[in-house]
C-alpha cells in the first residue's frame, strides 16, 4: 500500500518500486495493477494516514533477491505496508 499524496507522485512511487525489482536483473514485472483495489481509507491510520493506494505487482523474482526487495520496501518512506506472496505457478 502506497502513501497517498497525488497522482503524479504516485507515478512515480510506482515507477520507483519497479524499478528496484528490475535492478541488477533481480527480476522483471510483467504487470502492475492499481485498478484492483484502487485507493482505500484504511481501516485504521498509519504513520498518520487515512487513505492509502493498493498497487499489485505482478513480477518474476529470482528467489534471493526476495530479502534486497523486502529491504528497500521497508525502507522507503511512501510504502505504508507490503506483501509479497509466491503466485501460483
Amino acid at each position: 500500500m502506497l502513501r497517498l499524496d497525488n497522482d503524479e507522485t504516485l507515478r512515480e512511487n510506482i515507477q520507483q518500486v519497479k524499478d528496484w525489482i528490475e535492478a541488477d536483473g533481480l527480476g522483471t514485472v510483467n504487470k502492475v495493477d492499481t485498478n484492483f483495489f484502487g485507493r482505500r481509507r484504511l481501516a485504521y491510520e498509519i504513520d498518520g494516514q487515512r487513505e492509502g493506494y493498493y498497487v499489485i505487482f505482478h513480477a518474476e523474482i529470482d528467489g534471493t533477491a526476495n530479502e534486497e526487495i523486502e529491504r528497500e520496501l521497508r525502507l522507503a518512506p511512501f510504502v505504508l505496508r507490503h506483501l509479497i506472496i509466491r503466485g501460483d505457478e
